[in-house]
């Protein structure tokens, strides 16, 4: 057997934790995607008493303050305080992940949507894939193999069809909104790659407390609290808000940087596309939403784009995956 196919073989089990960990929290997204409804709209299920809506800025910020704030007692207690310290050096990488990735998709992903509408920030920032493959490639850390190519150009394909952009027409273009949903992709792209490189050297909880910690410290700068106590939510929004942060953010993030410790940057975001898969789903079984032959054919495309990304290259040997710290 080549020695390419032996280390893949010998990572498979890392591999096959990496996608569960990724699909997990892609499952996660697109239930919060459902809750985030409530959120715009005052009304998460049909019949159900209206919750008044909450402005996207709140919700973008809480989203990680809440889940900063329930992880750093949790692992204090659980680890002790010292073990939860990074070098100066990695201080600032965690910072400009949680900043120029994880804040920054946020921000301008709902910047887009405010622009333009959900179904144009949404497959601008699926271009995401395409971003990390050309980095990889151009860094000299992946092969542009035909399987890797089809892999992300099926599932940017399968997303535009399952949130109805193809046959649609529901592009809704706007210069502001395009170069927003597009820098949402790249920092999409950056957490994915930038995540990935980190996570080889420090344990997931310890990088996620630090890249949290960096979001909400960017997002007191960008709302003061003054500001948040000005409007004046009711203890029912609050509670939603907790209870939004720790399915959209602390639970499914804890999931992906573990995903990202078993896969390639490429591999992880390509199933990362599952997100919209699951959210159309949901949103068809809890309210009762129909799902067209259209956005099913777009799941079917996503699913085989995730099978062929599996393909290894038996001719290159790609960077080995380390063994995740635990």
């Amino acid at each position: 057997m080549p020695a390419a196919s032996t280390s893949y073989s010998q990572n498979r089990p890392h591999r096959a934790r990496g996608y569960v960990y990724i699909a997990g929290a892609a499952l996660l997204w697109g239930i919060a995607a459902t809750l985030g409804r409530a959120a715009f709209t005052g009304r998460l299920l049909p019949g159900a008493d209206a919750l008044p809506p909450i402005d996207p800025l709140i919700l973008s910020q809480s989203r990680t303050t809440f889940s900063l704030l329930v992880l750093v007692p949790w692992l204090g207690l659980a680890r002790g305080w010292r073990s939860l310290r990074l070098p100066l050096r990695d201080v600032g990488h965690t910072f400009l992940l949680g900043v120029l990735g994880v804040a920054a998709s946020n921000y301008f992903y709902y910047l887009a949507i405010q622009r333009t509408n959900v179904a144009t920030a949404i497959i601008l920032q699926y271009t995401a894939p395409v971003w990390v493959l050309i980095y990889m490639v151009v860094r000299g850390f992946q092969k542009a193999t035909a399987s890797r190519v089809a892999a992300v150009l099926l599932a940017v394909g399968g997303c535009a069809m399952v949130i109805g952009v193809v046959g649609a027409g529901k592009l809704r273009l706007d210069a502001i909104g395009v170069a927003a949903a597009t820098a949402a992709a790249f920092s999409f792209a950056f957490y994915n790659i930038a995540g990935h490189n980190i996570l080889a050297r420090y344990d997931r909880w310890i990088v996620l407390l630090w890249v949290l910690l960096a979001a909400s410290v960017f997002w007191l700068v960008v709302n003061p609290p003054w500001k948040i106590a000005a409007a004046h939510y009711s203890a029912m929004q609050w509670l939603f808000l907790l209870v939004f942060s720790l399915i959209s953010v602390l639970a499914p993030f804890s999931l992906y940087f573990a995903g990202l410790q078993h896969l390639e940057p490429t591999h992880a975001i390509v199933v990362s596309c599952l997100e919209p898969v699951f959210s159309i789903v949901i949103a068809a079984a809890v309210l009762g939403e129909v799902m067209h032959p259209m956005q099913t054919a777009g799941i079917v495309l996503v699913l085989l784009a995730i099978v062929l990304v599996q393909i290894p290259d038996r001719k290159t040997h790609d960077s080995v995956v380390v063994e995740p710290i635990e």
